[in-house]
């Protein structure tokens, strides 16, 4: 054998050559590696990251562009060495047959051919008579793996993403499933994590870094009541705010925040690489409504014309006896906020996106005038029996309800005088009359009482 003529002789007493260090193995999974900056969230990773520490099944809940994905891979990747076998991602989001779902788990698992063998393998053997059930070939593969599996988006394929959920922790001890989706799955020993809006700061931030990646020289410094505009009536929405941000091509910061009401058609420059119902904004909500029943979507419908929320009593006198049940599964769903007020009651909110889609749709279903007949009655009433109790003991507690409910008031107002209607236009105003005094609402009072005056005879 012939010597390499360019190696270093060793000679004895001096330093024995270095060899190389060996490579770390690669991580087992098949996460990929993400193209653009995360931004923000380190508080929900630290959360969701003790989640999983905690329970086998945790599900990441949160409205279409909430960035549920995104925050699923960053926090697996966080804890990837809690998982000796690896970290292993499986879309569902093409899956149309709900019956495919073990099979699209299993193709993503790179475990299409499996052997089966060791303990338990007589009885998989048994369930598989055949020998080509994905679910069983996907059990199989599992069971002596310590291993995370990400099933992402899991709302159009809920009850088959459930079933296979709940398989996998039974009969796989060592599989951790961290799933997401628009809705919870409803598997015992799911932990539900609420994926919020991304908060003003980090809205910005976000903003700002995809607009300077769509525009060069681009900062929200130059314009900053147009981008916290902007921000903040996408409601914080990263998808939202992305689409924003490539806009900034042509458009400035002020140019989009006037065009928001018409965000339909203004924001529809997303990546040609994602899915289509994530290009634009209206596929991603279109995607949430094609997955309600009509009780859930006429209940949506209804709820776009309240003003700055409900509650359960509004509420059902706007959407009618079921407003109870449909109101719990839109919550489900992520298109309705559900938060708890200091009175011990809950209130309901629509995000402005979901607001202005829903209001669209009222207006196609021809339903928007007794909807809206409907919100009126109520704060008519609402108005006329608390005010001779602003003049008594209960001032205090009527006074705190009208204040809650007064953007709610003011919009029957304006439908009452827009429809020309002087009885309820005139009824509200006799009835607000003394709320507007103690608050000192003197422009709102001239106002609208100048307002329902010229509906009378001229």
């Amino acid at each position: 054998p012939h010597a390499d003529r360019h190696a270093v002789p060793y000679r004895a007493g001096s330093a024995a050559p270095s060899t190389p260090a060996p490579e770390r193995p690669l991580p087992q999974g098949n996460l990929r590696a993400r193209l653009t900056s995360f931004v923000g969230r380190e508080s929900d990773i630290a959360a969701i990251t003790a989640d999983l520490a905690g329970a086998r099944l945790v599900t990441l809940l949160g409205p279409g562009g909430a960035g549920k994905t995104r925050l699923s891979q960053e926090a697996a990747e966080a804890a990837d060495g809690a998982w000796r076998d690896g970290t292993w991602l499986a879309e569902l989001a093409p899956v149309d047959d709900p019956g495919t779902v073990p099979e699209a788990v299993l193709a993503a698992l790179g475990a299409r051919e499996t052997v089966l063998r060791g303990a338990g393998a007589e009885e998989l053997r048994a369930a598989d008579r055949h020998g080509d059930d994905p679910l069983v070939r996907l059990l199989e593969h599992c069971a002596r793996r310590r291993m995370l599996i990400l099933l992402d988006n899991c709302e159009h394929v809920i009850d088959a993403a459930a079933r296979l959920a709940e398989e996998l922790l039974a009969r796989c001890p060592g599989v951790t499933v961290l799933a997401t989706s628009r809705e919870p799955l409803g598997v015992p020993g799911e932990v539900v994590r609420p994926v919020e809006p991304l908060p003003d700061p980090m809205a910005l931030r976000l903003l700002a870094e995809r607009g300077a990646a769509a525009r060069p020289g681009f900062r929200t410094d130059d314009d900053p009541e147009a981008a916290a505009e902007i921000c903040r009536r996408l409601d914080g929405l990263p998808l939202a705010i992305e689409l924003a941000a490539a806009r900034l091509r042509m458009l400035t910061p002020r140019q989009i925040a006037d065009r928001l009401d018409d965000r339909f058609r203004l924001l529809t420059g997303g990546s040609r690489t994602v899915l289509p119902r994530q290009q634009t904004l209206r596929a991603v909500v279109d995607w949430s409504w094609d997955l309600l029943d009509e009780g859930e979507r006429a209940a949506l419908r209804a709820l776009s014309v309240f003003a700055g929320g409900c509650d359960l009593a509004a509420a059902e006198a706007v959407i009618g006896p079921d407003a109870l049940d449909l109101l719990g599964s839109l919550v489900d769903k992520s298109l309705v906020v559900a938060a708890p007020t200091g009175d011990g009651t809950m209130r309901y909110r629509l995000l402005e996106t979901v607001a202005e889609y829903a209001a669209e749709r009222l207006d196609e279903a021809d339903d928007r005038a007794a909807a809206e007949r409907r919100h009126l009655v109520h704060f008519r009433e609402l108005a006329r029996r608390a005010e001779p109790l602003l003049r008594g003991r209960e001032q205090l507690a009527c006074f705190g309800r009208l204040e809650v409910e007064y953007e709610n008031l003011r919009t029957a107002l304006r439908r009452a005088v827009a429809a020309r209607d002087e009885h309820e236009a005139l009824c509200l105003v006799h009835s607000l009359a003394w709320f507007w005094t103690i608050r000192g609402l003197r422009a709102d009072a001239r106002h609208w009482s100048r307002a329902a005056a010229e509906l009378g005879p001229d």
